[in-house]
């Protein structure tokens, strides 16, 4: 399968999802560990990529959104942004709200 293809199936396959420098538990570089962190304070759940275990995907997800950096947050298939802009959504309370209509939704039905 092509990586735009598994990236794709990735982000439209967890409604939350961050693709991060490690893991949740073990982040490996510190804005990856922000935007976790903020992920969790909102009470999101989440699907990860560790994107240094995948050097396709490290290679080519900048491509697919237009976005340069990692880590990168997609809620409901649309990409939110990255450290950043997920502590500013968080701060301002935003994220709490974005979290809350996406794990109130029924799940959707898997076309492919």
């Amino acid at each position: 399968m092509d990586v735009m293809e598994r990236i794709k199936q990735q982000v439209e396959g967890s409604p939350i999802i961050i693709f991060m420098k490690g893991t949740p538990q073990m982040p490996q570089c510190g804005f990856s560990s922000r935007a976790t962190q903020a992920l969790k304070a909102a009470g999101a759940e989440f699907a990860h990529v560790n994107v240094l275990a995948d050097p396709e995907i490290f290679q080519n997800l900048p491509r697919y959104a237009n976005w340069p950096t990692f880590p990168q947050v997609y809620i409901n298939g649309e990409l939110i942004g990255g450290c950043d802009i997920t502590v500013e959504l968080f701060e301002s309370g935003e994220l709490h709200k974005m979290v809350a209509e996406v794990q109130n939704q029924p799940a959707k039905a898997n076309t492919h």
